[in-house]
């Protein structure tokens, strides 16, 4: 009787130990909240969020915004500039740009989440299998040295030219270079988070492995997971408009920004626009993301908030 007498108060203070990340939560929240609403006030994060929710906007209502079927091929309007009917004119095939500039925004947004939440998901699943056992922990991290070692637009070329360009395909090629980053990033918070006064009560109490990992480890990767979203988003964007500028990417009829910068690039200098127009668009869209993504940054990572 003593002895489970005097081994409760242990367990109160290790369940108090392992609930003090939980306590902190909301006013964690709450914080992170008031410096994202705050940092909406400053004049490039504003513009940012209002390019990217436009960009998020038209690729959603494509159909609706878009004045014409994107692949429809009309030979009698072939290189026309700006018109009424055109909004901003029409390429090689007599598609409308503007269409496909629109519906060119549905394809980088598909191949950028896709790959973001591929990579994320993939190496929190090997990061947290890597930093918890020390077995694995070998043979994860020297897979993926390998990777990391092939340069990630090659290693996607090789790809893509084995299994031919469709979405899938290219969101697999762009996944694969980006899954060591995260690896890396979660395996190190899990090998620090080992260490804290409340992990090592939950496991001196024989907290389950599966239990241990999700409700005291994983927690702490979400602000980091976070913030290299935001980066993996915008490589994925990058990544995809090369891939299809160099021909290695997405088929040619598939209305994607790096598919019309190819195909305009023989007419540049009689019309310009079929590689501005989605140019701009591609460096809007990466520019917004990259500023927002700073943002997250600043407000997430601790040590920037004690120096604001």
């Amino acid at each position: 009787m003593r002895a489970v007498v005097n081994q409760l108060p242990a367990e109160e203070q290790a369940q108090e130990a392992g609930n003090a990340p939980l306590a902190a939560e909301a006013p964690q929240a709450a914080r992170i909240i008031k410096q994202l609403t705050g940092a909406l006030r400053s004049g490039p994060v504003f513009v940012a969020f209002v390019i990217l929710v436009i960009v998020v906007l038209s690729a959603l209502a494509a159909p609706l915004l878009g004045t014409r079927d994107p692949v429809a091929i009309d030979p009698g309007s072939r290189l026309r500039g700006i018109s009424p009917e055109h909004w901003l004119g029409t390429d090689a095939f007599g598609r409308d740009t503007y269409s496909r500039v629109v519906y060119g925004a549905r394809v980088s947004l598909i191949v950028g989440a896709g790959a973001t939440f591929l990579s994320i998901f993939l190496g929190l699943l090997f990061g947290v299998i890597a930093g918890y056992f020390r077995v694995a922990d070998a043979i994860i991290m020297r897979v993926m040295d390998g990777v990391m070692a092939i340069p990630s637009i090659l290693l996607a070329i090789a790809l893509v030219s084995l299994t031919g360009g469709s979405i899938l395909t290219v969101l697999v090629a762009i996944t694969i270079p980006e899954v060591p980053r995260v690896v890396r990033l979660v395996r190190s918070v899990i090998l620090s988070v080992r260490t804290e006064p409340y992990v090592e009560a939950a496991i001196s109490l024989g907290t389950r492995v599966p239990t241990l990992l999700v409700r005291h480890m994983v927690p702490n990767t979400v602000a980091p997971l976070i913030v290299q979203g935001t980066y993996v988003f915008a490589a994925a964007i990058l990544t995809e408009a090369t891939l299809s500028f160099l021909g290695a990417g997405l088929p040619p009829e598939i209305p994607s920004w790096g598919n019309m910068m190819s195909e305009g690039r023989m007419y540049f200098q009689l019309l310009p626009g079929l590689i501005l127009y989605p140019g701009i668009a591609l460096a809007a869209t990466l520019l917004s993301v990259n500023i927002l993504g700073d943002v997250v940054r600043d407000v997430l990572d601790p040590k920037m908030a004690q120096k604001s």
